[in-house]
Formats: C-alpha cells, structure tokens, sequence
C-alpha cells in the first residue's frame, strides 16, 4: 500500500504540464472555429486554402501544398470542393498549358472578409481576458516555441 501511495505522488498530475494547458484552450479555441465556418459549409483547411490565396492573387496547387505542408492529394480535395461552391477557379498556366493557376472569383472574394470575421470573432472571444501586452507575450512566446521546434506545418484541422 505505502509503495502505490509513493508511486502516485511521484508523477506528475495533468495540471502540472504545459501542454496539457495548450491543448486544452487549442482544442477549445479550434473547435469553436471549425463549428462556425462548418454552419456556412465550410472547414478550416478551405478557409485556409481561400485565406493562402487571397494573400497570393494566384497560386498552384504545388505551391498551396508547399505553403500549408499539405500533399497534393489533399490540396486537390480541398481544390475541388472549393471549386464546386464557385469560390475559386482555375486556368490553364499560358506557359506551358499543363500547370494551373488557382484565385479567388468575385464569389469568393465577396465572401472571405465575413470569414475572416468570423476567425476575428473567435479570437477575441477566447482571447479577450487577456489584454494587449498578455496576447502579445503569448503570441510571441508560441512563436517562439514553434520556431525552435521547426513546426511549419498549417494547422487545418
């Protein structure tokens, strides 16, 4: 009995770590997200996607894929769909007239400013206990983390 109640004082509980506090808000702060743009039919990797896009004017396929750290089969999906809302189009590259060039149509492009709202939205929900300096040192200090560990990749998920 003496050696299981040493052992249970020995590890760490749940609340002790760091990332058991990062993933707690993540889980909470994205999933919110992910409901809000599901209720318009959209997910998080095409708001992602349209997001990349509207920063490039036009892009490939392989360089959306470059840029989210995402495979092109999974770029393609999101390509499609996002296609079939009317929300991006493709033409062919003039230069060698196999590439393709993806933007924003009008359609998309009416419609990404009330998306971005949306993410506004949820970061001041979430982050709105916190005042400037703290969302600035939090900010810095998770980019901080994320740039000694190398994590490029695009959270869509």
């Amino acid at each position: 009995m003496e050696t299981t109640s040493r052992v249970k004082r020995s590890i760490s509980g749940l609340e002790s770590h760091l990332g058991y506090w990062l993933r707690r808000v993540s889980n909470k702060v994205s999933g919110e997200f992910a409901r809000s743009l599901y209720a318009r039919q959209m997910s998080v990797a095409e708001w992602v996607l349209l997001r990349q896009l509207y920063e490039r004017e036009q892009a490939t396929p392989s360089e959306l894929a470059e840029a989210l750290t995402m495979t092109r089969g999974a770029i393609s999906k999101i390509i499609d769909k996002l296609q079939a809302k009317g929300w991006i189009r493709s033409k062919v590259n003039p230069e060698d007239n196999r590439g393709q060039f993806l933007s924003l149509t009008p359609v998309g492009r009416r419609n990404l400013p009330e998306l971005a709202k949306i993410a506004d939205q949820n970061d001041e929900e979430f982050f709105a206990c916190l005042d400037a300096d703290e969302r600035a040192a939090l900010k810095d200090l998770l980019s901080k983390l994320a740039e000694h560990h190398q994590i490029r990749n695009v959270p869509v998920e």
